[in-house]
């Protein structure tokens, strides 16, 4: 069986799931309690802070 060429269209969709994928893993939650405590440094926890202070500023 001969191979066929991707599609512009299916080539945009293997990329997107790969990438997709890739961003859940990353995205895993830390619980209250977890071994792994979120740290500091991290920016998630920076924009998480920047925002608290957003929300305490404006009531």
């Amino acid at each position: 069986m001969a191979v066929t060429r991707l599609k512009r269209k299916d080539r945009k969709n293997k990329t997107t799931s790969r990438l997709e994928v890739k961003r859940l893993k990353l995205a895993t939650n830390i619980e209250l309690g977890s071994r792994s405590q979120q740290s500091t440094t991290n920016q998630l926890a920076k924009n998480n802070a920047i925002l608290a202070q957003l929300v305490a500023a404006n009531g």
